[in-house]
């Protein structure tokens, strides 16, 4: 199947698909490729079909209880295997650059940053790492994440669910979820190439330089 026929997988893997699929972009840190937005805006136009995969209300319901679990996840992982994970390949991969920008939302708006960061690619799945690495609250972190959770799950799958009549939208979803993913992709892929070349000139600048022979 066409990794970016997000209508094909919707038809496929069914409910069932996309709440783990929702499950693991907020909970396990390989989640960040998911382009969560595209997806769950997608669903809201199936659901508005005459044959929908799942119904409207199954969608308000389950994707933010995967969410929030998901959450859950990811706080535990920071808590309890913080230096691991921080230390591990998958947020070596992402890079040190999305990490910060996640740590300035959380120093500029606190726990506000649980709610907001939904929104917010990469950073979405980050958070809750995050906050259990830093040991926040555990109960206002739960708080915010069921707020966000609510907000992001239900209201993107609502605006495809009424915007799904519209022609345009309905027909060009697979440019729709590139475009998302790309989103991600390009400045992780920046970040990769920015860092090897890093690598590549720091490890010629302490090669010896062998002396010159007459």
């Amino acid at each position: 199947m066409n990794p970016f026929d997000v209508t094909g997988f919707l038809g496929s893997a069914g409910l069932i698909g996309l709440v783990l699929l929702i499950f693991i972009e907020t909970g396990l840190l390989v989640g960040f490729i998911f382009p969560g937005d595209s997806i769950l805006f997608t669903a809201g136009i199936f659901a508005a079909q005459p044959t929908p995969f799942a119904q409207l209300w199954q969608l308000l319901l389950f994707l933010p209880i995967a969410a929030i679990l998901g959450d859950q996840c990811g706080y535990a992982l920071g808590r309890y295997a913080g230096p691991r994970v921080m230390r591990g390949r998958v947020m070596n991969f992402i890079g040190q650059g999305p990490v910060d920008k996640t740590y300035a939302f959380f120093d500029k708006y606190g726990p506000f940053t649980v709610l907001f960061a939904r929104f917010i690619g990469i950073v979405r799945t980050l958070v809750p790492v995050l906050a259990g690495f830093s040991k926040m609250d555990h109960r206002k972190f739960t708080i915010f994440s069921v707020l966000g959770s609510i907000l992001w799950c239900d209201g993107i799958v609502l605006l495809g669910y009424f915007l799904g009549g519209v022609p345009f939208l309905r027909n060009n979803l697979e440019v729709l979820f590139i475009g998302s993913a790309l989103t991600i992709i390009v400045p992780i892929a920046i970040t990769v190439i920015t860092r090897r070349r890093a690598r590549k000139r720091e490890s010629a600048e302490a090669a010896p330089v062998e002396p010159a022979t007459r």
